[in-house]
């Protein structure tokens, strides 16, 4: 692959050709945690797409185990939290721009992202998933190939990229909710997501679905995502998440939300 091409497609993966700009012309800062502290305000970021994991409440309050997790660590880092939303596709590009100062959004761990930005934990783990609605005549992967079928996906997840790279007929939406109604529609055929948010859907009733056998599918860790050059943060911020994983916190917030571990 060309070095063109290899920047090409990490833009893709980093939300556009805006975020190449914000990586070219990123200066070099000293680390961000005496800031945050001066501040006494630690910002994180997410879509508030995401349910169970962050999502809007009927009081318009964004909660969910992401926001649970970054307000437990900044509580055990001496700070207040501020949530930011923002779209998933620029996500990337407005930590690097310093918008926030973390992503506490269910990101998952690649190897791509990892050349542009820092991870703290991970904090949990999940598969690559694919959904249907019940009684569908899709039953296998190798149907997803028929240019007639119609793959949903989250625009800018680590999903979006790899079914192009299959040769998926794609269509992107900005989160979640608006894939599994488009889905339950019939707008799309299918939805390619992280399996716990979907299946966690179907367990409480919300939506008839059925997930297509993928043995092989490609497990992902997510992680809280910082800005590259930030050892002091990230080592504060990784003994939090340590700290709440060995008392007992942990667990509280993923019973709360999850109904159970998913480390």
């Amino acid at each position: 692959m060309t070095m063109i091409a290899r920047m090409m497609r990490r833009t893709v993966l980093m939300g556009g050709a805006a975020l190449m700009g914000a990586m070219m012309t990123q200066p070099a800062f000293a680390d961000d945690l005496e800031a945050i502290k001066e501040a006494g305000v630690l910002r994180i970021a997410m879509t508030g797409q995401y349910p169970p994991f962050n999502f809007v409440n009927e009081n318009n309050e964004v909660v969910g185990f992401d926001p649970s997790i970054g307000t437990e660590i900044a509580k055990r880092m001496g700070l207040e939290t501020e949530i930011v939303t923002t779209a998933w596709d620029g996500i990337i590009g407005g930590l690097i721009a310093n918008k926030f100062d973390a992503v506490v959004g269910s990101m998952s761990i690649t190897e791509e992202r990892d050349k542009v930005i820092d991870f703290v934990g991970p904090y949990y783990n999940t598969k690559r998933a694919f959904f249907t609605v019940a009684g569908s005549d899709i039953t296998s992967l190798e149907q997803l190939s028929d240019p007639d079928v119609t793959v949903g996906l989250t625009l800018g997840e680590t999903h979006d990229q790899w079914a192009r790279d299959q040769g998926y007929n794609v269509k992107t939406y900005k989160g979640l909710p608006e894939l599994l109604m488009e889905l339950t529609n019939g707008r799309i055929d299918v939805v390619i997501n992280d399996s716990i948010p979907v299946l966690l859907a179907m367990k409480s009733g919300q939506y008839d679905l059925a997930e297509i056998p993928a043995p092989d599918a490609e497990a992902f860790p997510a992680g809280i995502a910082i800005r590259e050059n930030n050892p002091e943060l990230q080592a504060a911020m990784q003994e939090a998440l340590d700290s709440m994983m060995e008392d007992g916190t942990y667990m509280e917030l993923a019973n709360e939300w999850v109904g159970g571990d998913i480390r």
